[in-house]
């Protein structure tokens, strides 16, 4: 990637995040859900771990990386309505007509998602903390769980963009969006342990990259991690997000040569 893309991939980017501050009501209310599943479901089923298999004697320790999870895909899968916003007011066209590198628009998504995603992951994490929850793995643990939710909502976010360009109506990216949430949360470990799903439930959960992350973020949180895990699910995310981001961007290029 060449030095020019770089800095044009770092000014769009600073547009996106600059846009997002000037609307801190948002930032309070992509918090409010990842608060209530910390809190209430955290009481709620606090019990529950006593079932085993979850590799803990706390199911707060258990629920913090699913929800870290949960919020980077609930955040990212809405990012294709941005885009469709900008193709609806001109101004992505309008970026068509200058200079500006045409990765660096799409890049800059992907950026801008993943430092949104960080900074509400590092949030959760805090909150999890004053909660009572325990982090065996550390601070390369909490890192590796961050990536992980990084990585999730890079392909979704990517994906979400490519699907704004494509059906360009927010009624259908709102349905499939909704049509898709559920059964990505509940076919994976965010509430409940594998061992106490029934067993096409896990089978599938193993599929899921929402589960990816998930595995990938709790082994790396435990006192004694499986690196395996780690590595196995964390390159399956990178391939995935690598894929999503290389779609979205011809996404890009189809639409570019539409207008």
């Amino acid at each position: 990637m060449s030095t020019e893309v770089l800095s044009h991939t770092w000014y769009m980017t600073q547009r996106q995040l600059v846009a997002i501050l000037r609307q801190p009501v948002f930032l309070l209310i992509s918090l409010i859900q990842p608060v209530i599943w910390l809190f209430l479901f955290g009481n709620l089923f606090k019990k529950v771990v006593e079932l085993g298999g979850f590799g803990t004697t706390s199911y707060l320790d258990y629920l913090i990386p699913g929800i870290v999870v949960m919020s980077a895909l609930g955040s990212s899968m809405w990012a294709g309505m941005g885009t469709l916003e900008e193709i609806e007011r001109g101004t992505l066209n309008r970026f068509l007509t200058t200079p500006v590198s045409r990765s660096a628009l799409m890049n800059a998504n992907v950026v801008q998602n993943g430092i949104s995603t960080a900074i509400q992951s590092a949030i959760i994490v805090l909150l999890g903390l004053l909660a009572g929850a325990a982090y065996p793995g550390g601070a390369t643990g909490l890192l590796i769980l961050i990536a992980a939710s990084i990585l999730l909502g890079t392909v979704f976010g990517a994906l979400s963009n490519a699907l704004g360009m494509l059906v360009r109506e927010r009624e259908s990216i709102i349905g499939i969006n909704t049509f898709l949430l559920l059964p990505l949360t509940f076919l994976s470990s965010a509430f409940m342990a594998p061992a106490q799903m029934p067993s096409w439930m896990a089978t599938i959960a193993d599929f899921n990259p929402v589960n990816w992350a998930m595995v990938a973020g709790r082994s790396a949180l435990s006192a004694d991690p499986d690196w395996g895990d780690v590595l196995s699910r964390g390159g399956a995310l990178l391939a995935l997000a690598a894929g999503a981001v290389w779609l979205s961007t011809r996404t890009f290029r189809a639409y570019q040569k539409s207008v």
